[in-house]
């Protein structure tokens, strides 16, 4: 019993630490990626905003980012150790830790749509065992958010790529494949990201391959020649592109590339590609077969960033900063453009996924008056204090593309004139913000205590049966800060960023390798 108990706490420690730390590489990459930017640009002040985040969630033991993805754990055992017993343990780990607000509840029934409220469900977490001849467990943890799961790729060679031409089955067209999956993703991600590269395998093993890749240390070197050839072109090539921090443009694209390599069928050919957000969330622990102990933490080698007590990049003297309290007019939001910076302050209400397609339905009425209102694609870590209020733990933004069916349609039904997300939206939300009059706000992806710190009051919340992340909270917000990256003038910084690096893209056509 003392064992299987201690197993807990050092596995719940793990989840811990993992939700709200990053590892020391990840920390150096992202300086990295600050101090290639120019002062004062979008993406400098962005990296601000996600090393001020980094800080707080370390400070506060909460959540770096809101999503706290689809825990996934690989875990090696010496032989005779029990599997099951583990497997159990991080069952109960997962399902404090959650109850803790270390992870939000993201356990969906794919059929009925009900949230299990504790991470546990069918298949989840996901936990894969291998056996070793080592006389110690490792077990390793990687937390991926839903935003950059879903920039996911794989591709069946030989192929077309777009800017690219074809592909072959050749080390070339894996470089072309690898190139096209940093473009792809653009901003919605959460870039600047990390890549893992899965060569081979079938459909499955490819993208298994592939996030293994994201277990490696940022600065190691692969093995093999060639490909560690083609991890270092991929980062510097790809940090030519222009997408930039959160798609907004600038000079870091991509922090990191892993590839690995495996036998395939004669008849197939994948090249299968991980996408994780600036938020590298993976840790790993050593543990004690007979105490259940930790023994050892992984990637604790080489000095760890604080970030803190930084200079911030001063705004340029060209971002305009507007304040807005709603009920928002037309006209104020007609007078917004692209690039323009606004602070909110007063009500905000979230709505994702449930939300809009739940709103949509023919007959259906907002459970609020939303008209002059901003609704913010969020779904947040929820906890309540011990008055049994609600309370913030995490509240960075979703990824807004998936809203694209309905979004454009929802403002003009309910009036709604501001909506706010990350990584932009698509040419018929763009259109009705023209024909309505409303505009897209960027956030930071990620930045969930930043945003946290925001949010004074949570003065209630609708349909909470569609679970705590996709419920609608009423918020009360000070100075919650937002870039203008689409406007009711038809511009779009998100088309533009894409059409400027598919140029750029284009460029690496010819034969490298």
């Amino acid at each position: 019993m003392a064992y299987l108990e201690t197993l807990e706490k050092s596995l719940y420690s793990l989840v811990t630490e993992t939700s709200t730390n990053l590892p020391k590489d990840v920390r150096r990459a992202i300086k990295a990626a600050k101090a290639s930017e120019n002062a004062g640009t979008r993406a400098a002040m962005t990296l601000d905003t996600i090393t001020t985040n980094i800080v707080m969630a370390e400070d506060n033991v909460s959540p770096i980012c809101q999503d706290t993805g689809l825990p996934t754990f690989k875990v090696y055992t010496p032989v005779g150790v029990n599997q099951i017993e583990i497997k159990k343990a991080i069952q109960t780990a997962i399902a404090a830790a959650t109850g803790d607000a270390k992870l939000r509840p993201n356990s969906v029934d794919s059929l009925t749509g009900k949230n299990s409220g504790t991470n546990i469900g069918a298949g989840l977490p996901v936990v894969k065992f291998e056996q070793w001849e080592n006389d110690y467990i490792t077990v390793k943890l990687i937390l991926k958010g839903g935003g950059c799961e879903n920039k996911n790729i794989q591709y069946s060679l030989p192929t077309e790529l777009e800017g690219l031409g074809r592909a072959g089955r050749d080390l070339d067209g894996i470089r072309k494949c690898i190139l096209h999956s940093v473009w792809q993703a653009q901003g919605q991600g959460c870039s600047a990201g990390f890549i893992g590269v899965g060569i081979g395998g079938d459909r499955s093993s490819g993208y298994d391959l592939a996030k293994e890749q994201l277990f490696r240390h940022v600065e190691d070197t692969n093995p093999i020649e060639d490909l560690a050839t083609l991890e270092d072109y991929i980062v510097k090539t790809a940090n030519t592109f222009g997408v930039g921090t959160m798609g907004f443009g600038g000079e870091a694209t991509l922090l990191g590339c892993k590839i690995g390599v495996m036998d395939r069928l004669p008849a197939s050919f994948f090249v299968s590609v991980a996408y994780n957000c600036w938020a590298y969330r993976r840790m790993a622990i050593d543990i004690d077969p007979a105490t259940g102990e930790i023994t050892n933490w992984h990637y604790q080698e080489g000095e760890k960033i604080t970030f803190k007590d930084e200079e911030k990049t001063e705004a340029s003297s060209n971002n305009k900063v507007v304040e807005l309290v709603a009920p928002i007019s037309e006209e104020q939001i007609r007078s917004l453009n692209v690039g323009d910076v606004v602070k909110i302050s007063g009500r905000m209400y979230t709505g994702r996924d449930a939300i809009h397609h739940h709103l949509i339905g023919e007959g259906v009425e907002a459970p609020v008056d939303l008209d002059g209102q901003i609704i913010y694609h969020c779904g947040p870590v929820m906890a309540k204090d011990e008055a049994g209020n609600w309370v913030v733990k995490a509240a960075g933004p979703t990824t807004s593309i998936r809203e694209e069916p309905y979004q454009g349609d929802i403002m003009k039904k309910f009036g709604i004139r501001a909506v706010m997300g990350k990584g932009g939206m698509g040419p018929k939300t763009l259109k009705a913000l023209g024909e309505h009059g409303g505009v897209y706000l960027n956030a930071i992806g990620g930045a969930a205590q930043y945003y946290a710190d925001c949010i004074k009051s949570v003065d209630g919340v609708d349909l909470i049966e569609f679970g705590i992340p996709e419920a609608m909270w009423h918020l009360s917000v000070q100075d919650f800060t937002a870039v203008v990256t689409m406007d009711s003038h038809g511009n779009s910084l998100h088309a533009d960023v894409e059409k400027s690096s598919l140029e750029k893209l284009a460029m690496h056509a010819e034969r490298v390798f």
